[in-house]
């Protein structure tokens, strides 16, 4: 090289320096550093590379702002087929609201003739992407699970702006849209949320996961977590070409990139068998968000057939969605009477003072969706008896209307006799008589989530009908 560095074996020489000489080169080395440092604490952390905070990044098609979540920003993500869809079809009906809300049904194939012209009234529809030329497929256990999850992929490829959250579904689910939003407004869309519920089967959760959303009761994914799944989606099928579920894959491959799932307690599976009345009697103080499994149970009405059962509960959820299927007790100490309300769906009148505690635990009128040893459900049931004293009788939800008063009055009819003799303990009366409760509730008041009301009950004589007023309860008021 020319201009090839030489060394010298000339020593270095050192000039001796006087103490004023010293004194001012400290005092200028000083200066320089007290100026840097001045310059270093006023540059703020998070702009420059000081900083040591770590944060996954924002989604660009993401616009942050202060606006509250609402219906406009969900899309669902209806999963069928052409096969089940002629039969599942009233259920999505029964909550979709054309032009309202936002998403599509997603078929196998193409629907023949007699599905078309396709109406209005449901989600319009998208065929899956073809499956068979992803190079795993040989692999795959169960193909039509990965067509499912998939639909994640193509939901997000057609493009629809301004969505914040992806809501996964079957066909055969009903939701709750007014309280969903509500509920999805609690957390923050610009970050990584997986939203959804367990099975209320032990065994379910077992043989899958305690830590999966079940797709049929819906989750829900925020929008740059969608992002960063789809980018994904198909290296994470090829790990794990063995599991069988969509649901279950999809819980691998969000945990893959670091998100666990944020449990809601109105998200229902229903892996339960014929009649779910007790259940739905008394569902926890959180908002009703969906029912699925429609197919496996009973209608919920006894009077109807499931489609009519679906159709008439959304009656009571027009009107007021934060109420549905919240259960309120209160009690009539001149008759020894106890009252569990659970609002647009059933009442329970039972001939004694049974404990809050007692009532709040649904009556095992369902059967395990499977029989194993030990406990079936993930929650507490009290069994159904023959006790007069412990048996209800039960009233089902008959209409609906807004009436003078800013009240909404719904209206309970027996479903048929107790067949059984009345409670024998002294002071108590028999409920026999009573054939109709009417329940006033406040109809511009939204029930708060998670907060009990109270209620009062008006027994006229010998009426026929029980008279319930639903209330906020007083502060530091004892209900027992």
């Amino acid at each position: 090289m020319s201009s090839s560095v030489k060394s010298s074996s000339t020593p270095l020489k050192f000039t001796h320096l006087t103490p004023g000489i010293l004194y001012r080169s400290l005092a200028i080395a000083g200066l320089v550093l007290f100026f840097f440092y001045a310059l270093l604490i006023r540059t703020p952390f998070n702009q420059g590379v000081i900083s040591f905070h770590l944060k996954r990044q924002s989604s660009p098609n993401i616009t942050v702002d202060s606006a509250p979540t609402n219906i406009s920003h969900i899309g669902f993500i209806v999963v069928s087929s052409v096969r089940m869809w002629k039969h599942r079809r009233p259920y999505t009906e029964s909550w979709w609201r054309s032009n309202v809300t936002r998403g599509y049904v997603f078929l196998d194939k193409e629907p023949p003739k007699e599905f078309l012209p396709w109406p209005s009234k449901v989600p319009p529809y998208r065929v899956n992407e073809e499956i068979t030329k992803l190079r795993v497929y040989p692999k795959l256990v169960n193909p039509v699970e990965v067509r499912i999850m998939r639909s994640i992929l193509d939901m997000y490829r057609a493009g629809d702006k301004g969505l914040r959250w992806f809501i996964m579904c079957d066909d055969d689910t009903l939701f709750f849209v007014d309280n969903l939003v509500e509920v999805l407004g609690k957390y923050d869309h610009t970050k990584f949320f997986y939203i959804g519920g367990n099975s209320e089967s032990i065994k379910s959760n077992a043989d899958f996961s305690f830590e999966m959303g079940f797709g049929g009761a819906g989750y829900a994914l925020s929008y740059p977590l969608v992002e960063a799944l789809v980018k994904s989606i198909d290296g994470c099928i090829e790990r794990y070409p063995h599991l069988f579920l969509s649901d279950h894959r999809a819980q691998h491959c969000l945990a893959d990139i670091g998100v666990a799932l944020t449990i809601e307690r109105g998200i229902h599976q229903i892996d339960l068998h014929d009649d779910i009345s007790g259940l739905l009697s008394a569902h926890p103080q959180s908002p009703l968000l969906t029912l699925h499994h429609f197919d496996t149970v009973n209608p919920i009405f006894p009077t109807m057939d499931k489609y009519q059962s679906t159709r008439h509960l959304m009656k009571a959820a027009d009107l007021d969605q934060s109420r549905l299927l919240q259960q309120t007790i209160c009690y009539h100490r001149e008759s020894n009477w106890s009252f569990s309300v659970s609002w647009g769906y059933s009442v329970h009148v039972y001939e004694s003072i049974i404990s809050r505690t007692i009532l709040r635990k649904p009556l095992e009128t369902f059967t395990p969706w499977s029989r194993t040893r030990g406990a079936f459900f993930m929650f507490n049931t009290r069994r159904v008896t023959k006790n007069p004293c412990e048996v209800p009788h039960v009233y089902f939800f008959e209409s609906i209307e807004h009436i003078s008063g800013d009240k909404i009055l719904t209206t309970y009819v027996r479903a048929s006799p107790r067949n059984l003799p009345s409670c024998s303990t002294a002071g108590n009366h028999s409920a026999d008589p009573i054939s109709r409760i009417q329940v006033l509730s406040p109809a511009s008041t939204r029930k708060t989530a998670g907060e009990i009301e109270c209620c009062d009950v008006v027994q006229k004589g010998q009426s026929n009908t029980s008279s319930i007023n639903l209330r906020s309860c007083m502060n530091g008021e004892v209900i027992a």
